[in-house]
């Protein structure tokens, strides 16, 4: 009997390993699985020995004021990894952790295989990683097609998988969305998604929270929906307990895709789900902003591309979402850019146009991205 162990630390990781152990179990029943991640893994059924939710920070330096942390946690996990002897260890995103996992396992039993699940961002910041990874790991299981190349000098078996968020997301109902909202079929809507990561209600949802009401006031007929991610949803309420005074928040069982399908503008905090919002024709804006010290590394010393999100860089690195990032990150910009997308159908429809052409240009795939790693999983074990 085959056996598996899957790593997650932050919340898209824990989503993708909890679709990837459901589709081991489908194509492989009696396969062993054991696992590290967050409340996605927990519903799948899987214990984790150890919390890492507090490795769902924001920038360098943030991360850095962790790193004992990280490493304490990174023994920990694979002293529990060694103990269960698995055939094959799936690590899922979260480059930092998953790599010093990796490392320790590798040290420690050389015998477990390790797959790479979602690669480090080679093509836009130090490509140097690739080699790291080729020498940690036995395989790697990557989102877009461009990135093998960077491996193919270090001889690491790459398997492409697409888009999770694309493979995995259904095309929500407007309808049904607007009657969880309460809002009726007319009225304009504006859905402000602050983030999934501590860091990013601290840093990134202040703003977004601003701007959405200033679009409130301007456009007094407009609903405004708040759409925190469910790990950080008790903390942005506590960090804006007035929220429900103009605003409205999704209720949690809600579907995220009929909620993103009801809306006719979006405020995205940088992430996976501009890819999801793009997928259920929701023209959007992105915002984003980290610490300056973090920042100046990215932009001058690491990061390739001129824009942030991936819609834009599978554009050839052109604006089909609007950006603002860091010194741009202001209210007033955001809600001004909002209420003239509000307010103008044919610049929502010419968006709409261009994101599904930059998702074609992204690449979805035939199998569900989450199938294809657990083929490589058991074809590893």
């Amino acid at each position: 009997m085959a056996s598996v162990y899957l790593v997650a630390a932050e919340p898209s990781g824990d989503l993708l390993a909890s679709e990837i152990i459901e589709a081991i179990r489908e194509k492989a029943p009696g396969t062993e699985i054991h696992g590290i991640g967050g409340e996605h893994m927990a519903e799948a059924g899987i214990r984790s020995p150890i919390d890492t939710s507090e490795l769902s920070v924001l920038g360098l330096i943030e991360g850095l004021k962790i790193y004992k942390r990280v490493i304490e946690l990174a023994d920990q996990a694979a002293e529990d990894i060694v103990r269960a002897d698995p055939d094959v260890v799936g690590l899922v995103d979260s480059w930092g952790y998953t790599l010093r996992v990796a490392q320790r396992v590798r040290e420690r039993a050389p015998h477990i295989r390790l797959v790479k699940v979602v690669g480090p961002q080679v093509w836009a910041t130090r490509p140097g990683r690739a080699q790291t990874l080729a020498q940690t790991v036995d395989h790697l299981v990557c989102i877009h097609a461009f990135e093998a190349p960077f491996y193919e000098p270090f001889d690491l078996p790459v398997t492409v998988m697409g888009n999770p968020a694309l493979s995995r997301g259904h095309i929500g109902d407007r309808s049904r969305g607007r009657e969880a909202l309460g809002i009726g079929a007319d009225a304009p809507m504006l859905l402000v998604l602050p983030g999934s990561r501590r860091g990013e209600i601290e840093q990134v949802a202040p703003v977004l929270v601003e701007a959405a009401r200033r679009v409130k006031s301007e456009v007094p007929h407009s609903r405004i929906v708040m759409h925190p991610s469910a790990n950080v949803r008790s903390q942005f309420l506590e960090a804006f307990p007035d929220i429900t005074q103009w605003a409205s928040v999704s209720p949690p069982k809600a579907d995220r895709y009929d909620i993103m399908a009801s809306a006719d503008y979006a405020l995205a905090c940088s992430g996976t789900v501009t890819s999801e919002l793009a997928l259920q024709s929701t023209p959007f804006l992105v915002g984003y902003h980290t610490g300056w010290i973090t920042w100046a590394l990215a932009r001058f010393l690491l990061f390739k591309p001129t824009h942030i999100t991936l819609l834009n860089i599978a554009a050839d690195d052109t604006q089909v979402v609007p950006e603002f990032v860091q010194t741009k990150f202001k209210a007033g910009p955001i809600a001004d850019t909002a209420i003239g997308m509000l307010n103008h159908i044919e610049a929502r429809e010419t968006q709409i146009a261009a994101q599904r052409k930059a998702l074609s240009r992204m690449g979805e795939s035939q199998l569900p991205s989450a199938e294809i790693a657990a083929d490589v999983l058991l074809s590893s074990a």
